[in-house]
């Protein structure tokens, strides 16, 4: 495939996007690292990385120029998994786009792999398996929250680098605010200038947010969660289950489970507190993203600091559900603009209300049911 601003302008003649001034300028940043991949120049073989010896890595890829990768960021609703979407499919090397929350749940099973083998380097090999797979990363939402990720991605990008991988990521924060505020934030600092030095920053300022504004199908969202929004609830379940086997839907991941209610062969329903009072992570909800096509979530409350543990899981289970195309029903406090406002985690719930908001466009069940 051509150049990204080749394929962005043939989806806006289909009408399969909406031209954006915002978009169309970070075009040409994408095409530069697309350009670079096809004929294989960059910035030279083997720079000497002023991070790398902190990092601990001294050994570059063999044959491959190290070319400078990409860092967008701005805020919710502006396109960007949108464009990485688009150079993965432009992608004229072994590309893969992945969830950052995906890719590191990923990585941090390796590492206890490769931690019960005895490996005393943990991260390298790990790394290398990714290298040997794909030429390209594109991450969509990069963002640092767990203290075991925050202490083992530097090291494991340095690697990445080394071995030729380019990375082109988004994330709704400059690279100087990941991991704000994070435990021991001083050892992910280097994290920061490695972004610096190997990756373009760019600002994605779009006025628009293309996930508001949409026409909706069917309801799918009710609030406030009362008596009223509950029998809308359970009628569109018993829609759903007419004539079909319920019973409660258990979820196993690494030997350990836990459940909701009920479910039939694709669809499942629990309340907030059964999917996030509990202590799950990301491979919890996405083990459960896999299991269904369709998930009503009962009674999801306003949250604040006081509720910081049980929203920040729910940030991650519809980030779970967002990525696999998971049609999403719920009864709610407020409409997802309202749910948390003020505390810490409000600035990253914003994504979450958008991607919310988005959920209840008429087509995103359609998406879901394509799903093998």
């Amino acid at each position: 495939m051509g150049k990204i601003t080749d394929l962005y302008r043939q989806r806006v003649a289909e009408g399969k996007l909406t031209p954006d001034p915002a978009q169309e300028s970070v075009l040409p940043y994408m095409d530069r690292v697309l350009a670079e991949l096809s004929s294989g120049s960059g910035a030279g073989n083997k720079p000497k990385s002023s991070w790398r010896s902190f990092f601990g890595s001294r050994e570059p890829a063999d044959g491959r120029a190290q070319i400078k990768g990409l860092y967008l960021w701005g805020g919710v609703g502006r396109g960007k998994s949108m464009l990485m979407d688009l150079m993965a499919e432009a992608s004229p090397v072994p590309a893969r786009r992945v969830h950052f929350h995906e890719f590191m749940q990923e990585i941090q099973a390796g590492l206890n792999a490769a931690r019960k083998r005895g490996d005393q380097d943990t991260v390298k090999p790990v790394a290398i398996e990714v290298a040997r797979k794909v030429r390209l990363l594109c991450f969509d939402e990069m963002q640092i929250t767990d203290i075991a990720d925050a202490m083992i991605v530097g090291r494991l990008f340095q690697v990445l680098f080394d071995q030729g991988v380019v990375v082109v990521t988004t994330s709704n924060r400059v690279p100087e605010d990941l991991y704000k505020n994070g435990l021991n934030r001083q050892l992910f600092l280097p994290f920061i200038g490695l972004i610096r030095e190997r990756m373009e920053v760019v600002r994605l300022d779009s006025e628009t947010d293309h996930r508001q504004g949409r026409t909706t199908g069917g309801q799918v969202w009710f609030s406030p969660a009362n008596a009223e929004a509950r029998a809308q609830m359970d009628a569109i379940w018993a829609d759903l289950t007419k004539g079909a086997e319920v019973a409660p839907c258990v979820i196993t991941v690494g030997g350990r489970s836990y459940q909701l209610p009920a479910s039939t062969a694709d669809a499942a329903r629990g309340s907030f507190w059964d999917l996030c009072a509990q202590p799950l992570g990301p491979a919890d909800y996405l083990a459960l993203a896999q299991r269904v096509k369709v998930l009503l979530i009962d009674e999801i409350p306003r949250l604040s600091s006081s509720y910081y543990n049980e929203a920040k899981r729910f940030v991650t289970l519809i980030d779970a559900l967002y990525e696999a195309k998971v049609r999403l029903i719920a009864s709610a406090a407020d409409q997802p603009e309202q749910l948390y406002n003020e505390g810490e985690g409000s600035f990253e719930f914003e994504r979450t209300a958008s991607r919310l908001r988005e959920m209840q466009d008429a087509d995103w069940g359609v998406q879901a049911e394509k799903r093998d």
